[in-house]
């Protein structure tokens, strides 16, 4: 038993998992991903959100390979995410964050395990110098797939857009301005303001590997969550996922491998800030 509120051994099937880090609203275990999952229940996760290791040859810590065969990525990358569909409730969302690359085989992989395939959000960030011979790479790719109709799907608007020169309207939305709702437009698929995480009041200098925006994390919560819902993350990284959780009143649960100092750090301090959000969200229906 976890702090009032939240209940481990309502979604665990062993008791031999020792925490890294508890709090009123989740539970962090310093563990391989595969072992948390398969120590999971069956349907008892709301929303699934993965970044995993895009296989880059970056150095995450002795315990991490990201220098894996093609063949052995996609075998690895299909293992966790087996497990990942059979811990979803019906209706539950999983958010996959990954190269287009790995992304278009994964996608397959989880319509041939009976997920609904959403949508393949793009988001817009360079990736550094072009590569000779290709197109210049400039988004990563987020799936967004449901198991069966998804139980829920929070209504997001973006704010209307606005030339930052002369202050007027970039569009004009077919002549009918005026008919806008003033709280913003639909969230699309393609999200072009997903700041990136340079500076340090947003990361922690612990760790090297890229960190998520917080405004990212947040538009997957209120997509595809409610408040008490149970969202999980098997590789936590900076602890994005968990602290947007925490926040937005989610329980939340995951595992992360090398870095549970800098995920205990950053719920322990106030230092790591949330990047500002002018998202609209309405409420869902009761």
């Amino acid at each position: 038993m976890l702090h009032e509120g939240f209940d481990a051994t309502a979604v665990l099937m062993r008791d031999d998992l020792v925490p890294a880090l508890e709090t009123p609203r989740g539970v962090l275990f310093h563990d391989d991903c595969i072992n948390l999952l398969r120590a999971l229940k069956s349907e008892s996760v709301d929303t699934v959100f993965a970044d995993p290791p895009f296989n880059l040859g970056k150095q995450y810590g002795h315990q991490v390979s990201d220098n894996l065969l093609e063949s052995e990525y996609v075998e690895w990358g299909q293992e966790w995410i087996r497990e990942c569909v059979r811990i979803l409730k019906p209706g539950g969302a999983f958010f996959l964050y990954n190269l287009p690359k790995w992304n278009v085989i994964f996608s397959s992989y989880l319509v041939e395990l009976g997920m609904d395939f959403r949508h393949w959000i793009a988001i817009s960030m360079k990736f550094g110098l072009p590569i000779p011979g290709r197109l210049y790479p400039a988004h990563y790719s987020l799936l967004y797939h449901t198991k069966g109709k998804p139980k829920t799907f929070g209504k997001v608007r973006t704010p209307i857009e606005i030339c930052r020169h002369c202050g007027g309207d970039i569009k004009d939305y077919g002549g009918h301005r005026g008919a806008m709702n003033p709280n913003g437009v639909n969230l699309t698929d393609v999200w072009t303001d997903i700041p990136p995480v340079r500076h340090w009041k947003f990361k922690s200098k612990k760790r090297t590997a890229n960190q998520l925006s917080t405004k990212l994390l947040e538009r997957v919560v209120h997509l595809s969550t409610q408040v008490d819902d149970l969202v999980l993350d098997p590789f936590g990284g900076s602890g994005t996922t968990f602290a947007v959780a925490e926040r937005l009143g989610r329980y939340w649960i995951g595992s992360e491998i090398e870095n549970c100092d800098v995920i205990v750090e950053r719920f322990q301090s106030d230092e790591l800030h949330h990047h500002t959000s002018d998202d609209f969200i309405e409420a869902l229906a009761a």
